[in-house]
């Protein structure tokens, strides 16, 4: 998130923040399914919330947020489709022994192609390394 929100700030860009809430995590009675939506609603108001907060501290971007209900791919693919001013897909590679993450494991193995281009980041980086990328 770092890289990108010094990406748009050295650019004079903007930063679209996503979170996706995948459909699979919903397949209970009726009630509690309404419920672990709520909840998901929730959590990602509330983590998009506190990554803004940070990049309005660290680099003086407001972003704007958007939270999908969907396939992960499908719905970062709506995004930029919807907003033609994105011009690049950020994405953090986690360094986990389960993998960099399903979108970069996707995207590595030809999964998942995006029509702008993509830039995956190490989240072994530090903040210092980060800004001199950027």
């Amino acid at each position: 998130m770092r890289y990108a929100g010094m990406r748009a700030y050295n650019s004079g860009g903007g930063l679209v923040l996503v979170y996706v809430i995948e459909p699979g995590d919903f397949q209970h009675w009726l009630g509690v399914e309404e419920i672990m939506r709520a909840e998901a609603m929730e959590e990602a108001e509330a983590t998009l919330a506190k990554a803004s907060e940070k990049m309005r501290q660290i680099i003086g971007i407001d972003p704007e947020v958007v939270i999908r209900q969907g396939k992960t791919t499908d719905e970062i693919h709506a995004v930029i489709e919807e907003d033609q001013d994105i011009a690049i897909l950020v994405l953090a590679a986690g360094s986990a022994k389960d993998g960099p993450g399903p979108l970069v494991t996707s995207i590595a193995g030809r999964g998942a192609a995006f029509p702008i281009p993509v830039t995956v980041i190490p989240d072994a980086l530090t903040d210092d390394e980060i800004d001199a990328l950027s």
